[in-house]
């Protein structure tokens, strides 16, 4: 983070501190239609034109230990292959047979030279090859060249491993811009994956991401936890192209540092404004990230059905050297795993809310304004000819998203 971007955040946050109402001229933005998360149209839509159009979360190099090794990724409802090959390059591809749609693999991990279909024995090598099929006798003037696997675009960022099942997607850095370029302060390259954990929650996917957007719930959910050492007040915001966008809340007291990560490793190219500060990325549209010098948490929201979700919660770390991951992690993992218990306490009864007759609609504050930039992004990818009556959201915030200049897109 350069010095001016530190400049600019620490100057936001005395703004926001001290201001005594919205800055001039910001809008007053329209309630986000009730119908957006109970309507099964809508979130069809949303479903296949946008999760299934932007780059997600796969995993950790970890995970691809070594060689022909592989994970079976579900979270998007496609069987997706993803493969370290012979060449170290890293694919996906759909778990899909090309004969009769058979599986290829059916363990979430493993290692193979060769992937064959358990049903009529069809093989593919790491590159999605069609190699060898079953008595060939019966498929005369057959061109195994046409039927290879059906890639899906995968592309690294240090050792994380992101996906997009789009054909079309544009390069993965150019879709993160300024997320990607912060994102750098923390050592992708180095980073190692300490924990994992999965809850299910009984609520639409956006009912729960939506309070991770912002710090207006604080006073309220997290008296014991968050908010006595965060101060919301004094909370800034950034929008960014492609729906990404960073909030910035000053502790309460400059000097405080979580206990649960003392005699930790620490990244020395971290800065002074995560170093000192509560930073929290969202890369969109479902990533949740809080980084730190000692280390970081993708939380990540996985739509199911209309009305269930997963959060996914994934630790890094620095590099801690040999051994195990040092035990100050299972406190700290702990602490988390309470302050996501108390995120997540009211969602289903929020469900219920959502899909009664007595739910209208969400008006939002300025505090607010990232959940409208979400919700505003995702009709761009729906399309407004497509939408469902009822269900759109009126672009308010194009002003207000910071584009980075080409000084700074070049570097």
């Amino acid at each position: 983070m350069d010095i001016m971007t530190v400049k600019k955040i620490k100057e936001a946050m005395a703004y926001e501190k001290a201001r005594n109402g919205p800055p001039e001229g910001f809008p007053q933005l329209p309630p986000i239609p009730s119908k957006r998360y109970v309507d099964e149209a809508f979130n069809r839509l949303e479903l296949d034109l946008m999760w299934k159009k932007t780059w997600v979360y796969a995993c950790h190099m970890d995970e691809l230990p070594e060689k022909n090794s592989y994970i079976l990724w579900k979270k998007l409802h496609s069987p997706i292959l993803i493969i370290r090959g012979k060449d170290d390059k890293v694919r996906a591809f759909y778990n899909t047979c090309r004969h009769r749609g058979g599986p290829l693999v059916r363990e979430e991990s493993g290692r193979k030279n060769l992937f064959v279909c358990g049903y009529h024995g069809w093989s593919y090598d790491y590159e999605g090859k069609l190699v060898a099929i079953r008595d060939p006798r019966d498929f005369p003037e057959f061109d195994k060249s046409c039927l290879g696997l059906i890639p899906i675009a995968c592309e690294k960022f240090g050792n994380w491993v992101f996906i997009n099942c789009d054909a079309e997607a544009q390069p993965l850095m150019t879709y993160l811009g300024p997320a990607g370029e912060e994102m750098k302060e923390f050592q992708p390259e180095n980073i190692r994956l300490a924990h994992k954990a999965e809850y299910h929650v009984n609520c639409n996917v956006k009912v729960l991401l939506d309070a991770f957007l912002e710090t207006y719930h604080l006073q309220s959910i997290h008296q014991e936890t968050v908010d006595r050492f965060l101060d919301h007040l004094g909370t800034t915001i950034e929008l960014w192209p492609h729906g990404h966008s960073r909030m910035v809340t000053p502790n309460r007291r400059p000097e405080w540092k979580d206990p649960g990560t003392r005699d930790l490793p620490e990244m020395d190219t971290v800065g002074e404004i995560a170093r000192d500060n509560n930073v929290s990325y969202n890369i969109y549209p479902n990533i949740v990230c809080p980084p730190s010098p000692t280390g970081l948490p993708f939380i990540l929201f996985w739509p199911k059905t209309i009305n269930t979700m997963r959060l996914e919660c994934v630790w890094f770390s620095p590099d801690w050297g040999d051994g195990p991951l040092p035990d100050i992690w299972k406190t700290r993992v702990a602490n988390f795993d309470r302050i996501i218990g108390e995120d997540t306490q009211f969602a289903p009864q929020i469900q219920e809310s959502v899909e009664s007759d007595g739910f209208k609609g969400i008006p939002l504050s300025y505090q607010e304004r990232r959940i409208y930039h979400w919700n505003e992004t995702l009709d761009q990818y729906i399309g407004k000819a497509q939408l469902p009556d009822g269900t759109a959201v009126k672009p308010m915030l194009e002003k207000y998203i910071e584009t980075p200049t080409a000084q700074n897109a070049a570097e």
